[in-house]
């Protein structure tokens, strides 16, 4: 009498040769030829594909990727997916052994595995298993800028900001991936945020060129950041396009704005920038354009002036963290192209800040000269990497 074979379960690792397995070995094995006196002569090549997968079971580790590898035959596809129908991506080797993917297993998360199998007889079948990964016990989570969707200067960096401490920089630095409409050459750095935190800037070599659209795909989710800065539980993008070519050039000693675009003056106005020989005195170098933030309250305890000042201010453009703007300054009007009077930002009259605030972006640099300065904008105090030197900026990249 003919027979089928059947093939049974044997206790295998948790969640990995999954309980699909069984039914895959039925599907991927036919009759076995019979001998003249009856019995069975077996067929090697038809044995079914022996399918491991790791990480395994409900409480894996997170952080590795993910391996499914084929005994007795060879993958041909394989899909991992999350619970949300979110894919890792990877590669079957040539030899059709082993699958890898190219992402990291995420803390938290459940995951299903479907491999497609060929036998050495040339028969298909799928395998599934899953697995679990444990959740993670602290999450860092990430303040980016600029936002997506943004028209930004040509001195904009791409900057990111983290909310615990980064310890495997190079870990994290790998996972963000830059894409530019024109090459652009351009080096990540890690700095320390005037708030204290760590945080690591993109900028190119030199400053955009217009027109520039950029893209910022940063792959953190299953990143492990270090002991004292846990898991990144998901992804961060930001797309944006960069803006016409203007320079904000601030003579101090002159106590004269000149605003530049595409190489040609547009208009220069008489200022007044930060009183020389104390505190008081604005910083040199480029600081560039943070935010326009319209009408605010400037209070000189915020920035350890005492009681300098506590006043509402128009027109307000952000250079540093550290309390610079370019604003209008209508109680200075004396000084305005004649003397440094203020409490270290740049100021003016009202219908010229009124007119500045219309023409410039978040991103614009700002480039101050002046002999008597506070010194030059840190990096983290704003945007301030432009005051390194190329290769000193290339120095700051934890790949280096």
């Amino acid at each position: 009498m003919h027979r089928t074979r059947v093939f049974t379960h044997a206790p295998i690792r948790a969640a990995v040769v999954a309980a699909l397995l069984a039914p895959l070995a039925a599907c991927s094995s036919s009759s076995s030829p019979t001998a003249s006196d009856g019995s069975r002569t077996g067929r090697s090549d038809d044995r079914p594909v022996t399918v491991t997968v790791t990480p395994e079971g409900r409480q894996a580790a997170p952080g590795r990727p993910v391996t499914v590898t084929a005994s007795h035959g060879r993958l041909t596809s394989v899909t991992v997916t999350d619970a949300d129908g979110h894919r890792l991506p990877g590669k079957v080797a040539a030899d059709g052994g082993k699958w890898v993917s190219d992402r990291k297993a995420a803390p938290g998360t459940a995951y299903t595995v479907a491999a497609v199998t060929r036998t050495e007889g040339g028969k298909a079948a799928t395998t599934k298993a899953s697995f679990a990964t444990v959740e993670a016990d602290r999450v860092n989570k990430v303040d980016w800028r600029p936002g997506t969707g943004n028209t930004v200067g040509v001195a904009q960096p791409i900057s990111l900001v983290f909310d615990h401490p980064v310890e495997n920089r190079a870990d994290v630095e790998k996972q963000l991936k830059v894409t530019t409409s024109d090459g652009t050459e351009g080096s990540w750095g890690w700095i320390r945020d005037w708030s204290g935190r760590d945080r690591v800037d993109w900028r190119p070599k030199s400053y955009w060129k217009p027109g520039t659209k950029v893209t910022l795909d940063a792959e953190l989710n299953g990143t492990d950041s270090g002991p004292d800065g846990g898991w990144f539980v998901r992804d961060y993008t930001t797309t944006f396009t960069v803006g016409a070519r203007q320079i904000v050039e601030v003579d101090l000693d002159a106590h004269r704005l000149t605003l530049v675009r595409d190489g040609r003056t547009v208009r220069s106005i008489p200022v007044s920038g930060g009183t020389p020989g104390g505190d008081k005195r604005s910083w040199r170098g480029t600081a560039v354009l943070m935010a326009k933030e319209g009408t605010i309250n400037m209070n000189s305890e915020t920035v350890g002036l005492g009681d300098a000042y506590d006043k509402m201010v128009d027109y307000s453009m952000r250079l540093t963290w550290s309390g610079m703007y370019a604003h209008a300054a209508p109680w200075n009007a004396p000084y305005f192209g004649n003397a440094n009077h203020s409490s270290g930002c740049i100021g003016m009259s009202d219908a010229n800040a009124d007119w500045l605030y219309g023409q410039v972006r978040p991103g614009d640099p700002f480039e101050i000269t002046g002999k008597d300065t506070k010194g030059v904008v840190d990096p983290g105090n704003g945007f301030g990497a432009w005051n390194l030197s190329w290769t000193a900026w290339q120095q700051k990249s934890a790949l280096r």
